[in-house]
């Protein structure tokens, strides 16, 4: 059918309303600060970063990170000095130890606008923006009190500033490009260690290889100046941990979590051959078909060197990391900046509206179905803790909860019939759903079950002052909200013990001569306090 007078007006209307930046701005507003500071602390990563920033700011020591007492040698420190400037400046709260992700992740969209509307154009810019800040993954690490959007905001910039050095072949003005690259390698060791150099170094070398530029890659690469800019931004706090702590940082962070994570699988986190075939579509939600569309232009885009740039940069992590010992979803996004720039620039590609709205369908439908498979579950667990999670979300995934996503699920519905805008255009408007879905109705309720009793049960602790210690238990944001030091070890009379239910047995076996006065209970963790049993 041919478009009427009115429909192309509409559509008109419609593009220059998306690829305004003035909607950008509404977009990153509503996907990484709204909520930002309204759920509890997730166990384990953000308890364990928050709690070493909160040991941090009141032991004084700004050089070795510590949770619950020991040190912590997951990751470098910039986190936590920006999350301790952060709550120095706001307050300790969930709000401001999440602030510095949430102003990383509008600082990395700025740099990926920058850089598309430098290469291309200013609405493909805005459109790059836009598929960003409302994919699932990027949105959840803007609102987490970790590492990983100020390391893939450092990593963006150095990719941006390698491919301008590749663009000027002038050495006496390419050079500010090398040596802002290293700055930003730099500071994303200081982050998160050898990956933020490793995938720089590798993709670029693949590509200037591939331009038959390794003379020029090796100028660069090799730079005097560039590694001495390196070195001052990193080797400084490197060298007092050293100083401060000795070999343990270097031997755990180096060999365990960074060679050891290749090698073999950590936490748990094995995944299994084909694992990220499987993550990508759910990391790009709900811009999935939208990048599955690309797919079939792979051959032609190796004639254009930025997009052959940016499929090397996405094809180097994504095997890098699908031949890793340890597989975690938010590894792909070191790669999924290229993929942004890549839908934007081929939006008006997408033509089947069934590729372009399968996901997000799928994904509405199975969060309208989550309470039956709550319901289900809860009928085939075992463990007490889960059954207790279970019935917890069992009573607030009622009425409200299914209202609210078959209303998502309709509006996904009516944005795959409504025939006039480009799919693409389409597709933004059904982020905008996914976000308000998420992150109003579903993260809430998320959260009230698995991390509100952590937060009620360190808040009595803190409140009841005595000694209190965890049971085989591994959740720091009870420390956080205790504000204090919670060693993990079994209890003496007269302490309080933090644990999730189904230790209980456990510990009155462990410990038979204590008797347990339980002092609360919600979901899956208890406390109780120990005492003699009287003769």
């Amino acid at each position: 059918m041919t478009p009427t007078l009115a429909d192309r007006s509409q559509r008109a209307v419609l593009g220059r309303i998306l690829t305004s930046p003035w909607l950008l701005v509404a977009i990153v507003l509503l996907s990484f600060y709204w909520q930002l500071g309204a759920v509890p602390l997730y166990d384990l990563d953000e308890g364990a970063f928050t709690e070493a920033t909160r040991e941090m700011l009141a032991s004084g020591n700004f050089i070795t990170p510590h949770k619950d007492g020991e040190p912590r040698y997951d990751k470098p420190v910039l986190i936590y000095w920006l999350q301790a400037a952060s709550t120095q400046a706001f307050g300790f709260n969930e709000l401001a130890l999440r602030l510095p992700s949430a102003i990383a992740a509008t600082l990395w969209v700025l740099a990926v606008w920058g850089f598309v509307r430098e290469r291309l154009d200013r609405e493909s810019a805005v459109v790059a923006g836009l598929v960003m800040a409302l994919s699932l993954q990027v949105s959840i690490i803007a609102k987490g009190a970790v590492a990983d959007a100020v390391l893939n905001l450092f990593i963006a910039l150095a990719f941006f500033e390698i491919y301008r050095y590749y663009l000027d072949p002038d050495p006496a003005t390419n050079r500010r490009f090398v040596l802002r690259a290293f700055l930003w390698m730099g500071l994303g060791f200081l982050t998160k260690g050898p990956v933020a150099v490793f995938f720089p170094v590798v993709v670029s070398l693949l590509f200037f290889g591939s331009q038959r530029a390794l003379g020029r890659w090796a100028q660069a690469a090799f730079s005097s100046k560039g590694w001495l800019v390196f070195v001052a931004v990193a080797l400084p706090w490197y060298l007092a941990v050293y100083l401060d702590d000795g070999p343990g940082f270097f031997r755990s962070f180096f060999l365990e979590h960074n060679a050891g994570r290749f090698g073999d699988a950590m936490h748990g986190h094995a995944g299994f051959p084909g694992y990220y075939l499987v993550m990508l579509p759910i990391i790009l939600l709900p811009f999935t078909g939208w990048f599955l569309r690309l797919l079939p232009g792979l051959r032609a885009a190796w004639s254009d060197p930025l997009e052959r740039f940016l499929w090397i940069w996405f094809g180097t992590v994504f095997v890098f990391f699908s031949f890793s010992g340890t597989k975690l979803p938010h590894y792909l996004l070191y790669g999924a900046t290229p993929v942004f720039i890549l839908m934007a620039k081929h939006r008006d590609l997408l033509k089947g509206r069934w590729l372009a709205f399968a996901a997000p369908l799928v994904f509405l439908g199975l969060l309208v179905a989550l309470p039956g498979v709550v319901g289900l579950a809860e009928s085939q667990a075992d463990r007490a803790h889960e059954v207790a999670m279970f019935q917890e979300a069992r009573g607030l995934l009622g009425f409200d909860y299914r209202l609210a996503m078959l209303a998502g699920l309709a509006a996904m519905i009516g944005l795959l019939l409504w025939s006039r805008p480009p799919l693409w255009q389409r597709l933004v408007l059904a982020g905008v759903i996914q976000t308000l879905v998420v992150y109003g109705v579903l993260v809430p309720r998320v959260f009230e079950v698995m991390q509100a009793p952590v937060k009620e049960a360190g808040l009595l602790a803190r409140e009841l002052d005595l000694p209190t210690v965890a049971y085989r238990t591994s959740m720091p944001s009870f420390s956080v909200y205790r504000d204090a030091v919670t060693p993990n070890r079994p209890p003496l009379p007269g302490e309080l013990v933090f644990l999730r239910v189904d230790k209980l047995d456990a510990l009155a076996a462990d410990v038979p001569g204590l008797q347990q006065d339980l002092v609360y209970r919600r979901g899956p963790v208890a406390l109780v306090r120990m005492g003699r049993v009287q003769p």
